[in-house]
Parts: structure tokens; C-alpha cells; sequence
């Protein structure tokens, strides 16, 4: 059976005050929904199951106009009572699909990648483990819950203010990502409890129950210092972008791209850019926009899916979906689709 996942997207955010899905907020004009969901094909899982919540027809829209995958399952929490909750759901899915491995990702935090879901299966997988966990080591843990590792593996996840002392000085903390062997996520699930001030099912509950069961538990480290961030608020949400802009400007500089200068300068993910380019300030390049070799972009430029052929200079212009022919000059102040 192959693996799949299951992603979490039935959260309202709201103090996002927005009438859309928190899920759907946008980091570099991309929901995070599909951040996470191109990080899960990338990674070869792509048997996957999203489970909505507030405003879910939002969810059933968007995936349906997604390009390419219109095929990903939905199940509805209607009542937001936690992540155990929100698996709990997907009980019907999970049982089609037993015998293989069950990712749970959340789907407002964008930056999970490749490596680390690959990883952490085959580290998942070589220890034949009921669950593994998604971690990070980080400067500061407050606030979030920590994993507190065995000789074998680990025992479980202690939320921070459950800690004992020894347990605070833990820097390795729960990301909110898991890999489970999908029999024995089905086997704990129901026996989640909601024992707590907030009376939510907690999937972290998993992790010992899975344990108390004799199936081995252990924790994956990611190398990537981001993958545990979400957002809660505006501000949140444009830290997020902050981030997502920079180490996307950072990767084009190792390429050998100049920038004059950053201020106002926004690179989508998808976007390509030939050697010897130059992207002066205030430049949005986004969508499947293609930059040729030795081109100079000047400031104040918007360019969405474009191409944009070797050796051109595109000065003050907006150009959406056109094709601009190699050597070509276009602007100041031109509009071209």
C-alpha cells in the first residue's frame, strides 16, 4: 500500500480577520495550503487527503482550480476540537489505505520540505516504527512542546507547561509533523481523550499510546530551521513572507544573480533566472516567469509568467504572460500581456 498524507487545513485564524480558511493565507502570493501540498508531491506522497473546517468550500475551490491535481480527497471537521479531532475524520480514508505509512502535516505551516519528509520516512521505516516525530532544534523552545528522547528512541512529547525543570533545558521540540505506520495511528485513535483545560483530542496523545501498545516511537531532526513556524496573526503572516522572501533572494545570489538592492524585491518559487541577470529594487517576479541569461531588470518592474528572452532590459513595465523576445528593450512604463 502506498503512503499518503493526511493535512490539516480545518483551522479559522482569527485573528487573521479573514473570512477565508487561515490555510489559505498567502506566503509569496502561494497559499500555505500549497506550500504544503507541492512539498508532499515533491516528496513523492501524493495520495493525499485535506480536512477542511471553517469556510471549507474555500478549501473545495481552490483544489479544485489547482492545476494538475484535482483529485486530492476532502473530509470536513466540523467542530474545531483539536488535531487527534481532526484525524479522527480521516478514520474512513486511513482504513483504504491500511498497511502502508500516514503523513499528518499541518497546513498552515508552509515551510515543511522535501528532504525532511523523505527523511524522516526512511528513518521511520528502518526503525519499524508505530510513529515518527518531525523535529527542531531551536535557541528558544518556550512555548512549545518537548521531545524527550530514550536510548531507543522516545518516550513521548511534553507540552511546555507540563515541563519539569531537566525537561526545560530540552531544545528539541515537536514541529506538529508525524509519520505513522497507518494501523497503528487507526489503533490509538480512538482512544484519545479530551483530559485537558481545553478539552480537545491532542494527536501528541498518539505518541504514547502508541508506545504503551509496544510499537517503537522515535524523532527525525530536520535540518531545516523553519519547518515548525506557522502564524497566527498578520504580523505572523508577514514574518512568514519575510522569510520565505529572503531565502529565496539568498538562493538566487548563490547563482551568481545581482541585486542591486533587496528593498521591495519578491521572487515566487517557481520562478527561473538566467546567469548574468541583474533585479534592481522594487521588483515582483512571480508565477512561471522565466528570466533569460544577461538580462536587466530595472526597479519598479511587476513580471507574472513571463518570459523574458536573453539580454533584455525591462524598465518600469508590468508584463503579464507575454513572451519578450531576446535583446528586446521594453519601457519604461509599458504594459504588456
Amino acid at each position: 500500500m502506498a503512503d499518503n498524507v493526511i493535512i490539516l487545513a480545518g483551522g479559522q485564524g482569527k485573528r487573521m480577520k479573514s473570512d477565508k480558511p487561515k490555510a489559505l493565507c498567502k506566503v509569496l502570493g502561494e497559499p500555505m495550503l500549497e506550500w504544503v501540498i507541492s512539498a508532499c508531491e515533491d516528496a513523492g506522497v501524493k495520495d493525499i487527503c485535506v480536512v477542511k473546517g471553517f469556510m471549507g468550500e474555500y478549501i473545495d475551490e481552490y483544489l479544485m482550480l489547482r492545476k494538475g491535481r484535482a483529485d486530492i480527497v476532502t473530509v470536513e471537521q466540523r467542530e474545531r476540537l483539536g488535531t487527534g479531532h481532526a484525524v479522527m475524520q480521516a478514520a474512513d480514508y486511513l482504513k483504504d489505505r491500511n498497511g502502508g505509512n500516514t503523513l499528518v502535516l499541518c497546513g498552515d505551516a508552509p515551510f515543511i520540505d522535501k528532504d525532511t519528509i523523505v527523511g524522516a520516512l526512511e528513518l521511520h521505516k528502518q526503525g519499524n516504527c508505530g510513529v515518527t516525530v518531525v523535529t527542531s532544534k531551536i535557541d528558544d523552545p518556550t512555548g512549545y512542546g518537548r521531545v524527550v528522547r530514550t536510548e531507543s528512541g522516545i518516550s513521548g512529547i511534553v507540552e511546555h507547561k507540563d515541563c519539569t525543570p531537566e525537561q526545560l533545558k530540552i531544545n528539541e521540540i515537536n514541529s506538529g509533523c508525524y509519520w505513522f505506520e497507518t494501523q497503528a495511528l487507526l489503533d490509538v485513535l480512538g482512544e484519545i481523550k479530551p483530559n485537558n483545560a481545553q478539552g480537545e483530542y491532542y494527536l501528541t496523545d498518539c505518541v504514547e499510546l502508541i508506545i504503551a501498545k509496544g510499537k517503537r516511537a522515535d524523532a527525525f531532526i530536520s535540518a531545516n530551521p523553519n519547518v515548525s513556524l506557522g502564524a497566527n496573526d498578520r504580523k505572523g503572516l508577514l514574518w512568514l513572507n519575510d522569510i520565505a522572501r529572503k531565502a529565496i533572494i539568498g538562493k538566487w545570489l548563490d547563482e551568481g544573480i545581482e541585486f542591486t538592492c533587496t528593498d521591495g524585491v519578491s521572487i515566487g518559487r517557481d520562478v527561473t533566472i538566467g546567469v548574468g541577470s541583474t533585479v534592481c529594487q522594487n521588483v515582483t517576479l512571480s508565477g512561471s516567469t522565466v528570466i533569460g541569461k544577461d538580462c536587466y531588470i530595472g526597479q519598479n518592474c511587476v513580471i507574472d509568467s513571463a518570459t523574458i528572452g536573453d539580454s533584455s532590459i525591462i524598465l518600469a513595465s508590468h508584463i503579464y504572460g507575454a513572451d519578450i523576445a531576446p535583446h528586446s528593450s521594453v519601457g519604461p512604463f509599458e504594459f504588456r500581456k
